[in-house]
């Protein structure tokens, strides 16, 4: 079992990285397009419809690591108000329907990229790509968040304590 958690929190770790790897690969793609628009040259055709991806890419590939290390966006204005009993009930139910909620988006991202891949559609952009590529992360993906939300729905962590640190999947 012990395996099963290390090589999940390397998952976790590695899609992180990766997702500040795309950053990167944005940047440099940017930057060599104006550079060479700038001096009069024709960029390739590709860069906006890469650039696209990588922010899909990254969006997604960080959103496991940003659940477990509380760094997704998320209001806790009444949570604050409230303690004891009352306060987990909350808490608990919130955990509910982040977990449903993701488990919903991995339903869907799993249908629409079997959809994408059986239909065989190609996406007209400055660069002729298939369909599934849009798809094919979604469904995955959400189930690490929704198996993040479900950690702390089953109490190894809250995301509500904040000085609590998890050494298991720092950076």
């Amino acid at each position: 079992m012990r395996a099963v958690k290390s090589a999940y929190d390397l998952l976790i770790v590695a899609l992180a990285y990766i997702a500040g790897a795309t950053i990167v690969l944005a940047f440099v793609l940017i930057v060599v397009d104006v550079t060479i628009r700038t001096v009069g040259r024709q960029p390739p055709a590709f860069t906006s419809a890469v650039v696209e991806y990588v922010l899909l890419y990254f969006t997604l590939f960080a959103a496991p690591y940003l659940v477990r290390q509380k760094g997704h966006v998320f209001v806790d204005a009444l949570i604050s108000r409230l303690s004891g009993r009352p306060r987990w009930v909350v808490e608990k139910l919130v955990y509910l329907i982040c977990v449903v909620t993701s488990l919903a988006f991995t339903v869907i991202g799993f249908k629409l990229g079997y959809e994408a891949i059986e239909s065989g559609t190609i996406e007209e952009r400055s660069i002729d790509v298939p369909s599934w590529v849009d798809y094919w992360a979604v469904g995955p993906i959400f189930l690490l968040v929704a198996i993040e939300f479900a950690r702390y729905l089953v109490g190894i962590d809250s995301m509500y304590r904040r000085d609590q640190s998890n050494a298991s999947a720092s950076l």
